[in-house]
């Protein structure tokens, strides 16, 4: 059942003083919509609201700002400014001591979940101890001269092998080649953009494409970094 009118001027009278700011009608509408309340319904309890004398209102063309009467609310003096002034630095203050403190058990939190569990260490324990077992019955194969590694096998690692690293020097040539054609007549120094932009060359990071090309095995065609 639809608001009476009264019921939505109550509404609609409270909204404006709590808010205690300029709204027009649509905006008023949009936070009521709650209380089922039609935009018409809403227009009309502003214009009987602010004719009433209970709201002031202003005109800017054919909109109309509605706001709340300020002679009903008390306004501070210096001092009572002064010392909710006070009040909220001390607020302030302890606000930052709570995220502080906040910050603190988070940290606290952080570091116990990195402890494992009892659970944790003793399946960790019998992880590590199947790898080391493995890798003593492989030694001792290797001891024993026996071939691990087919042929076959062999022959297909080395060619995944060489093509990765074809792979690296056609995208290192490309790279080049766009950014030299980028940097060519760029007024920004070389050095300076590749910083802005994050780029890091394989030099940057330890990392040398010669290096790995020389490891291509004999009878292959050797890759030029």
């Amino acid at each position: 059942m639809a608001p009476k009118s009264d019921s939505a001027e109550g509404i609609v009278l409270n909204f404006v003083n709590e808010q205690n700011r300029p709204l027009n009608s649509q905006t008023v509408a949009d936070f009521l919509q709650k209380f089922n309340l039609k935009k018409t319904a809403i227009q009309k309890a502003l214009d009987t609201l602010a004719d009433s004398g209970k709201i002031t209102f202003k005109e800017y063309g054919k909109q109309k700002i509605y706001l709340a009467r300020q002679d009903q609310f008390q306004i501070p003096n210096t001092e009572e400014l002064n010392q909710m002034k006070e009040e909220n630095a001390k607020l302030q203050e302890m606000l930052e001591e709570q995220k502080k403190a906040n910050s603190q058990l988070e940290g606290e939190i952080k570091s116990l979940q990195s402890h494992l569990t009892m659970e944790e260490i003793l399946s960790n324990d019998d992880r590590l101890r199947n790898q080391v077992k493995e890798m003593e019955e492989r030694l001792a194969k290797l001891r024993g001269g026996v071939t691990l590694v087919s042929p076959e096998e062999r022959k297909a690692v080395e060619k995944i092998y060489s093509d990765v690293i074809s792979h690296w020097r056609k995208r290192k040539r490309m790279f080049k080649d766009v950014w030299d054609a980028i940097t060519e007549n760029s007024p920004k120094n070389p050095n300076e953009f590749k910083e802005e932009l994050g780029v890091e060359y394989d030099e940057d990071i330890g990392v040398s494409l010669q290096t790995y090309a020389t490891l291509v095995p004999h009878g292959k065609k050797r890759l030029r970094g």
